[in-house]
């Protein structure tokens, strides 16, 4: 059984420990689902490395006779392929945080409020760890 926190009234806390309760097969379909997405992002970030590695030395090989407009372009192109990176490395990262908090009995919970997450929401985001209300509030700062 999940632990109610402290923030919550004795009758609510009730509700929210019925509601935390998922079977084993659920639990499994959901870290399934995650670890696959996990491993096609991974897929993505590994593909995506080496084809900047080759377009780096590509770009390298081929840098005689540039004049500063085109060094300026093949840096910028460089920051937008290493920033594509680090993006799908930190939706790694958070899919790794999504199945280490189904681990814990807390997946689809809000880690701010302690409210359920919408199945919508988890749908379409499944690393999700604040409801809707409470990614409004933040994006609001």
């Amino acid at each position: 059984m999940a632990k109610a926190t402290g923030t919550r009234s004795t009758a609510t806390s009730g509700q929210s420990t019925a509601k935390r309760t998922r079977s084993a097969a659920e639990t499994e379909t959901i870290r399934v689902a995650l670890v696959e997405r996990r491993d096609e992002l991974q897929t993505e970030y590994d593909v995506s490395i080496t084809e900047i590695t080759e377009l780096q030395r590509d770009r390298l090989a081929d840098s005689a006779g540039d004049d500063q407009a085109d060094t300026g372009t093949k840096t910028f192109e460089r920051e937008q392929e290493i920033t594509l990176a680090n993006n799908l490395l930190e939706r790694i990262t958070q899919v790794e945080r999504a199945i280490d908090r189904l681990g814990e009995g807390n997946y689809g919970w809000c880690e701010r409020c302690g409210n359920a997450i919408p199945v919508e929401r988890l749908a379409a985001f499944p690393s999700a760890t604040l409801c809707v209300h409470c990614k409004q509030l933040e994006e609001r700062r």
